[in-house]
């Protein structure tokens, strides 16, 4: 017993015991290996007599694969990484990886993060809203690691990323809020140093300069509740306060909407909010935010073919993909006279 405790059990025990060979034992946990019923059956039967669990990490030192996706974002506190989070795991438990988190400090320099990342033997990394140094583009690119931005975006050549249409979203924002009657317009920005929030507020003012408007009032949010609102605060607490305001998240943009409420005013009639990013919590009908859609689903898909196709071959060039979306419009903005269609139960305007 003693004995049985300190040794741990191998494949060649569960082998032994099933009357199969070791290759057996190894096809048998290996996902989209063949391997007979009967056979899988014995295996299967010993492993659970023994208590066997196979060593993935003795194997990933045979397959120079760890089968490991490393994953770096900010914080937990947006519903939007939640929702990616689990979508990236699901995509790729498919293809028999898993997924290992990293979260680093929102709007902190990722270095740090990113030297233990490496230390872990992932076989690629997919950083969500996290910037990337030159410095670590080259040493990821010299050691043949796949990585891929999700939701931000590098001037490299190097990294391959997967954006939103943050420039068309935002500019179609803009239009709709023109259409509807609006002329005292302002932008709450993300974190200065977050490439979505840059070319979003960039597409928004450049739209509302075309048509002759006012340039937009800006305060910043840094994506986070409490500091949106004390920004909508200050918006609202003006001689000449907004009458629409374009929120560089979901998340400001609800943060925006819980000030309007405790100020007094009626969403969609007094002031519209207008978010980006369509995450659960802005279908909620106490809520019931107008948003462009990032698609998660289908920002997902494309980074996990991007990687599983430098996994396959590591002279892969690196891509940047763009994924479009729509403006839903819901309670907290005001309803334009033409362009809204029904889609799968929400209103979206298609002008």
């Amino acid at each position: 017993m003693n004995e049985a405790i300190r040794r741990p059990v191998t494949a060649h025990d569960v082998a032994k015991l099933a009357g199969v060979s070791q290759s057996a034992v190894s096809r048998t946990f290996t996902k989209g290996a063949s391997v007979a019923p009967q056979t899988k059956e014995k295996v299967l039967e010993a492993a659970a007599a023994l208590g066997y669990r196979p060593n993935f990490v003795a194997r990933s030192l045979i397959t120079r694969r760890s089968n490991l996706i490393g994953v770096v974002v900010p914080s937990m506190a947006n519903p939007f990484y939640s929702e990616v989070l689990e979508s990236l795991s699901k995509a790729f438990e498919s293809s028999g990886h898993r997924v290992l988190l990293f979260s680093t400090a929102a709007h902190a320099d990722s270095d740090p993060i990113l030297e233990e990342v490496l230390r872990h033997r992932v076989d690629a990394l997919i950083m969500v809203s996290a910037s990337l140094s030159s410095h670590f583009a080259e040493e990821c690119k010299q050691t043949g690691l796949p990585v891929v931005l999700l939701n931000r975006k590098v001037d490299s050549d190097m990294v391959s990323s997967v954006t939103s249409d943050n420039f068309g979203g935002s500019a179609k924002v803009a239009d709709y809020l023109i259409e509807t009657n609006h002329s005292r317009l302002a932008f709450i920005a993300g974190s200065e140093a977050s490439s979505t929030s840059r070319d979003r507020e960039h597409s928004f003012c450049a739209r509302i300069a075309e048509n002759g408007l006012p340039e937009p009032l800006r305060e910043v949010g840094n994506f986070c509740f409490v500091e949106a609102m004390k920004a909508t605060r200050r918006l609202l607490a003006l001689d000449s306060p907004p009458d629409g305001i374009f929120c560089a998240n979901d998340l400001t943009a609800i943060a925006a909407l819980n000030v309007v409420v405790e100020s007094g005013l009626v969403p969609g009639k007094d002031i519209s909010i207008v978010g980006f990013d369509n995450i659960a919590m802005s279908k909620w009908p106490a809520i019931s935010l107008t948003t462009f859609v990032q698609p998660v689903q289908q920002l997902v898909q494309k980074a996990v073919d991007i990687v599983s196709a430098q996994l396959e071959d590591s002279t892969v060039q690196a891509v940047q993909e763009v994924v479009g979306g729509e403006l839903i419009i819901r309670r907290s903005s005001r309803l334009p006279e033409t362009g809204l269609v029904t889609q799968e139960d929400e209103q979206v305007w298609r002008p």
